[in-house]
């Protein structure tokens, strides 16, 4: 089905550069020191690296969510 894997992979990249896009401003934001921003990107090209990240996050800033 080469047209459902043009519209995944074309959505996949979207959410990739939405992402990335959104890591800067978040890091500057709240003030990450370098190697949590190095993380977070580093986290957007591993398989379920964003849910690790988040976990680590959330285990930092105290937050319950």
């Amino acid at each position: 089905m080469p047209q459902a894997v043009t519209m995944v992979g074309w959505a996949h990249g979207l959410l990739f550069i939405l992402y990335i896009y959104i890591v800067f401003p978040t890091a500057s934001k709240l003030k990450w020191e370098f190697g949590r921003t190095v993380f977070a990107l580093v986290a957007s090209v591993l398989p379920f690296g964003p849910f690790i990240f988040d976990r680590n996050l959330k285990k930092s800033q105290h937050v319950d969510f």
